[in-house]
């Protein structure tokens, strides 16, 4: 009876092919980010956003090389682990307007209502602090996770081709510009109220409690 090679990947008799052996499929890696990384690219978009590193300090650069690069200290030889990451957009601005900006639209909701629930419940302005913290901290590893599974929900639809996935990874992806507009219009918003109560004297010395006696504090 004639033998194949033991590296022969197809019969010399019947020229069937034979199965991967366990060392060949751990040969073939699974898909990751690095393989992946044009259609993360794709997704993220080609949109520019501010980074400080304390080599180059402030900076206006092409935002999907600043996510890739913090992508990556997710990836571990355990698997997908959290790692410390410092996202200052999402912690100086309003974390609302960073989620919406990057169409995370369930934890735009979140910090639209989260930090008002929580200042009218507890009484203190100042818990906003704590909501932005947690944003500046958690949301590269946020964004990782939304980019990911839209990622893994437009390739397993093997309708699409080529360019309907790219399409549907730009529409899915990138950034909304006009969040931009809509920050600056709330910011100022907000400063004129604060400058009106300035004005008028009506600040509120301490947190507001309903059993207090007299009105409670008017802010404008």
């Amino acid at each position: 009876m004639q033998q194949n090679p033991d590296d022969a990947r197809y019969c010399t008799r019947c020229g069937g092919t034979f199965p991967p052996t366990s060392s060949a499929a751990h040969a073939e890696p699974a898909p990751s980010l690095v393989e992946d990384q044009q259609l993360w690219e794709m997704f993220i978009g080609p949109s520019k956003s501010i980074q400080f590193t304390m080599k180059k300090g402030w900076s206006w650069e092409p935002a999907v090389s600043y996510y890739l690069e913090k992508f990556r200290r997710f990836h571990t030889s355990a698997g997908i682990r959290f790692a410390w990451t410092w996202h200052w957009p999402a912690a100086l601005f309003d974390p609302f307007l960073w989620f919406l900006y990057r169409k995370m639209y369930m934890y735009a909701l979140l910090y639209a209502v989260g930090p008002v629930l929580s200042a009218f419940l507890t009484g203190d302005l100042s818990v906003g602090i704590i909501w932005r913290f947690f944003a500046g901290a958690s949301a590269n590893y946020l964004y990782f996770w939304h980019v990911k599974d839209r990622i893994r929900k437009i390739r397993s639809r093997s309708e699409l081709d080529a360019l309907s996935r790219a399409r549907q990874l730009k529409e899915e992806g990138g950034v909304q510009l006009y969040v931009l507009w809509l920050g600056a219009a709330l910011h100022l918003f907000m400063i004129g109220l604060l400058l009106a109560a300035l004005g008028q004297g009506s600040l509120p010395e301490g947190p507001w409690n309903p059993g207090d006696e007299g009105s409670p504090p008017k802010f404008f």
